[in-house]
């Protein structure tokens, strides 16, 4: 299994920990550490094999090196912030020999402990409940014989943010299948940034639009048709939208109502809260559909 790292020392020890704890029986499965450019020293205890980019090369590229220096048919993949459950391996193990060519997709779902600080502000983390569309590789596991022929991830991408899907959908077209395994469970990290640090993370997604421009069929899987990537996007452009038409009418401000509504309801209590917090989440959308706008422009198709 692989788990690309990059700065993070102390997250990397908390999969590790996991990954000793798993039923699976530790002389049946590697652990393959790749460590992309950190600047501190890593020597995490529990890997097999630690491998090292001397600077950051992204995490496509990290996980490629790993899952080349595996050994195993079978190539698990989950990230440096992430806690698999003891059954994780085994259950995709048992997943796998039900379909041994098919990319097998895991369950993921936020810390437990630190699920009710996802109600905070720029608060993030993963949710998968079903199969696709984005095999996310916090938790997937692919059959080395399908990396190997469709090439692995796509180094040119260089964000975290749509290789993971790249690479399923390139391998789906090449005639591999898919499964869902319910049992396969990571626990994903909760992380809340300041309102500038998720300003600044927005800028990851602007690999979106490429990802769409060469794979049109996942369109279906964004919202508005698939022209739209959030639905609070297409709120708050309805919203700017009825703040320029209040020139001509202030009637139009009503299109307002279904952004500022939308995250915490109509209640009294929850829009007096929804107000306090509309600055600074309005700031991050619009970061967003900025950063979309200019992706969309170069790739000459259109995602927002």
């Amino acid at each position: 299994m692989v788990v690309p790292t990059r700065n993070r020392a102390e997250r990397v020890r908390v999969v590790l920990d996991a990954l000793a704890g798993q039923t699976l029986p530790r002389d049946r499965f590697e652990v393959v550490v790749v460590d992309d450019g950190s600047a501190a020293p890593l020597a995490p205890s529990g890997a097999d094999k630690l491998l090292k980019h001397d600077s950051p090369r992204g995490p496509a590229a990290a996980r490629n090196t790993g899952w080349r220096a595996a050994r195993a048919p079978l190539v698990a993949f989950t990230d440096d912030d992430c806690r698999p459950e003891p059954g994780w391996l085994e259950a995709g193990l048992r997943a796998h020999r039900t379909s041994p060519g098919s990319i097998v997709q895991g369950r993921t779902r936020p810390e437990p402990a630190d699920e009710p600080i996802l109600d905070r502000p720029h608060s993030r983390s993963i949710r998968v409940d079903s199969l696709g569309p984005f095999f996310q590789t916090c938790n997937v596991f692919y059959p080395r014989e399908l990396l190997e022929r469709v090439g692995g991830f796509d180094e040119r991408i260089p964000t975290p943010s749509s290789e993971d899907a790249d690479l399923a959908l390139r391998a789906l077209a090449s005639g591999a299948g898919a499964m869902f395994a319910e049992d396969a469970l990571v626990n994903h990290e909760v992380v809340v940034r300041s309102l500038a640090e998720a300003v600044r993370f927005s800028t990851r997604w602007r690999t979106l639009p490429a990802l769409v421009a060469r794979h049109p069929e996942i369109r279906p899987a964004f919202t508005w048709h698939g022209w739209v990537w959030r639905e609070t996007h297409a709120r708050l452009l309805m919203a700017l939208a009825g703040i320029a038409l209040a020139r001509v009418h202030r009637a139009f401000l009503v299109w307002c109502v279904p952004y500022v509504t939308f995250r915490r309801g109509w209640r009294p209590s929850a829009l007096r809260r929804a107000l306090a917090e509309l600055p600074g989440l309005a700031a991050v959308d619009a970061a967003e559909v900025l950063v979309l706008a200019w992706a969309s422009a170069r790739e000459r198709t259109l995602l927002l």
